[in-house]
């Protein structure tokens, strides 16, 4: 599966357009996590176990979305976005979309 944020491939040609895909999950914290991550908000850096946590969503999302363009027939995906919501207190929902086609 080829990805990509652009409208399109520079060395592939789009020969049929299935429309759009996407994938989503949302991830809840931890409250383990949450002690460290008090602590580091206090002595400063980057809360680690937030941004693992984030990373994962994206790449299942992403996995998801994949699945989803492979049922159709796709084999690319162009115009690729990522966006993200708080859902609840503690909880935020990770959505990545784009559009599936058959490259030539």
């Amino acid at each position: 599966m080829l990805l990509t944020t652009q409208d399109s491939f520079e060395d592939h040609e789009i020969a049929q357009t299935f429309g759009l895909v996407r994938g989503n999950t949302i991830r809840a914290r931890h409250l383990g996590k949450d002690v460290l991550a008090a602590f580091r908000g206090i002595v400063g850096g980057e809360v680690t176990e937030y941004t693992k946590m984030m990373a994962e969503a994206r790449e299942q999302a992403l996995d998801r979305m994949i699945a989803t363009a492979e049922s159709l027939g796709a084999d690319g995906i162009v115009g690729i976005r990522f966006t993200s919501a708080t859902v609840m207190s503690g909880a935020a929902e990770i959505v990545v979309y784009g559009t599936a086609v058959k490259l030539k």
